[in-house]
């Protein structure tokens, strides 16, 4: 039987967060998952749900709380480049953020662990978790439940920088662990809403995003990075802004040429996103897709 290819956007659906509320108080959903490629306002959406979650829970204090799914979120030191934005929060409670610091390697089975945690920590204290982010990998790694007991040794995994960019397919990840077919036991069933944004409007916010983080001071900020000891081929193995700023940095690249070289891996980097969670579509996963 031939597989589905997925050439066209998915059709959008309207999220009922009524109806999703009352699958939560009947303990028939046991997480819900936003996910989406970069730029396409999954946190803000991840947030604005938690928010409205919170207010049909009633009582003090968020029902929701986030769990970050973003290979490179979770390094301290790393804000502008990775976008952390931890304002946009509010007053919702976020997990796997600043929890390794820069120069170590951080990945998913390091995630998959820290994941189980903190879901852990949110349901003994009585709240429901949502799991938000663009790494394809660390999602389904819960989706499927993948099985780090297997004969793979570690030091044969990839390092997190090649996974966090999508350059595996979900069907192809037999190297890193053993897919079980079915949800993480400990999660429960999951609904996954992903969001949805034209390719032309995306690579516009990642244009006109890039230049606002670049006047931020992202230069500045890996800058500080290399000059407290993060090594140069650590903070490239990282991928996108700190792979191309570090080169810019050791005078391989001009300002010009990074941030032209920059801007189109971020474009190539979402359109792999994109094509990953297609696949886990294929791969058996329902994704409700929204317009945000």
């Amino acid at each position: 039987m031939s597989k589905t290819i997925f050439t066209e956007l998915p059709a959008p659906e309207a999220i009922d967060v009524a109806e999703l509320y009352g699958k939560i108080e009947k303990s028939s959903l046991g997480m819900i998952c936003v996910l989406g490629p970069t730029a396409s306002g999954k946190t803000r959406f991840a947030v604005k749900l938690a928010s409205e979650l919170s207010a049909l829970h009633g009582g003090s204090g968020p029902f929701c709380e986030i769990i970050s799914a973003d290979s490179r979120q979770v390094y301290r030191g790393m804000d502008i480049g990775t976008g952390k934005d931890l304002a946009e929060y509010g007053e919702v409670p976020y997990h796997l953020i600043d929890i390794a610091d820069a120069g170590t390697q951080y990945n998913v089975f390091r995630f998959k662990e820290d994941f189980e945690a903190a879901v852990s920590d949110i349901r003994a204290r009585g709240r429901f978790p949502i799991l938000c982010g663009g790494t394809g990998l660390y999602i389904n790694s819960i989706a499927r439940d993948y099985d780090f007991r297997s004969n793979i040794p570690l030091s044969e995994r990839r390092p997190d920088g090649d996974w966090a960019a999508g350059d595996f397919s979900p069907d192809s990840q037999e190297t890193a662990a053993r897919p079980r077919h079915d949800a993480d036991p400990q999660v429960g069933e999951t609904y996954f809403i992903g969001t949805l944004v034209d390719r032309e409007t995306r690579n516009a916010r990642i244009d006109s995003r890039l230049d606002a983080r670049l006047k931020e001071g992202m230069v500045e900020e890996i800058r500080g990075l290399l000059d407290s000891g993060v090594p140069e081929e650590t903070l490239i193995s990282y991928g996108l802004e700190y792979k191309f700023v570090t080169l810019y940095l050791r005078g391989e690249l001009t300002y010009d040429e990074m941030r032209e070289k920059l801007a189109i891996a971020i474009h190539q980097f979402a359109k792999r996103q994109m094509t990953w969670f297609r696949g886990m579509e294929r791969s058996g996963v329902r994704i409700h897709w929204t317009e945000v």
